[in-house]
C-alpha cells in the first residue's frame, strides 16, 4: 500500500536555527497520528511543510506519492490554529468559497451542519466569538471528502464541552479510509483515537509508536509524554 506520508532526511532552519532535524517518517494510509510536543518543538513548521505552505527545506516530502503541490492541496483538508477566514465574510460566503475552490466540499452538508454548530448563516465573521470562529472553519474541514486532514490544535483554547464536541464532530464526519494527523497538546483527551503517538523534541523524533487502546505498551501515551519531555530538553 503507498504511503500518504513520506518523509527522508528532512531539515528545516530559519536563518542559524534549525527547526526540524532529518526526519524520517511513513504512514499508510488510514491511521490518526497524534503529532505531539511541547510548543516551538517544530509541530506547525513539519505541518505547513506537509501542506505546502513551507517550501524552503532540504530532504524528501512526498504526500500521497507526489511532493507538496496543487495535487496534495487538492486532496489534504487543513486546519490552522488561526482563523483564516476574511473579516467580511459570512458562514454562507465561506461556504460558498469552499464550493467554489475544492470539488471535494460537500456544500448541501455543511449547510445543514451550520445549525448543528449554531452558527447564523449571515453573521460576519468579525463580530463572531472566537469559539463561532473555530467552529465554522472545523465545518469548512469536516465537509471535505479528503485524503488526509491535517490539524493543528483543533482543541487549543476551548472548554473541556467543546473539546468533546470537536472530537465527537471529527470522529464522525471524517471518512473511515482517510488519514488524520492532530497536532495537540492536550493529549489526555484525546489519546484514545490515536493509532499512531509521533512525538518531536527540538524538532527530532523522539518517539512514533503504534497506539492500542490509548496505550503504547503498557503505559497511556500521556505517561509515556511525561517520562519523554522530562529530559527531552537536554538533546544537544
Amino acid at each position: 500500500m503507498a504511503s500518504i506520508i513520506s518523509i527522508k532526511g528532512l531539515n528545516k532552519a530559519y536563518g542559524s536555527q534549525r527547526v526540524l532535524r532529518d526526519l524520517t517518517l511513513d504512514y499508510e494510509p488510514g491511521k490518526i497520528i497524534g503529532l505531539l510536543g511541547p510548543n516551538g518543538c517544530g509541530k506547525t513548521t513539519l505541518i505547513k511543510i506537509l501542506t505546502g505552505l513551507i517550501n524552503d527545506y532540504t530532504g524528501e516530502v512526498l504526500i500521497d506519492g507526489h511532493k507538496p503541490d496543487i495535487h496534495t492541496k487538492s486532496i489534504t483538508a487543513y486546519l490552522p490554529e488561526r482563523t483564516y477566514l476574511a473579516d467580511w465574510m459570512r458562514p454562507v460566503d465561506a461556504i460558498k468559497y469552499m464550493a467554489d475552490f475544492y470539488e471535494d466540499f460537500d456544500k448541501e452538508k455543511a449547510t445543514a451542519m451550520l445549525k448543528t454548530f449554531d452558527l447564523p448563516e449571515k453573521q460576519k465573521i468579525k463580530s463572531m466569538s472566537k469559539g463561532m470562529q473555530e467552529k465554522l472553519q472545523l465545518l469548512l474541514v469536516v465537509c471535505r471528502n479528503a485524503k488526509l486532514y491535517v490539524l493543528d490544535e483543533p482543541l487549543g483554547g476551548v472548554d473541556p464541552a467543546a473539546r468533546v464536541f470537536i472530537l465527537d464532530v471529527i470522529m464522525k464526519n471524517l471518512p473511515k479510509t482517510s488519514s488524520v494527523l492532530i497536532s495537540t497538546h492536550l493529549i489526555h483527551d484525546v489519546e484514545g483515537i490515536f493509532d499512531i503517538a509521533l512525538m518531536i523534541g527540538r524538532g527530532r523524533v523522539l518517539r512514533n509508536d503504534k497506539v492500542e487502546n490509548g496505550k503504547i505498551g503498557e503505559q497511556t501515551i500521556e505517561d509515556v509524554f511525561k517520562e519523554v519531555f522530562s529530559y527531552a530538553w537536554q538533546v544537544n
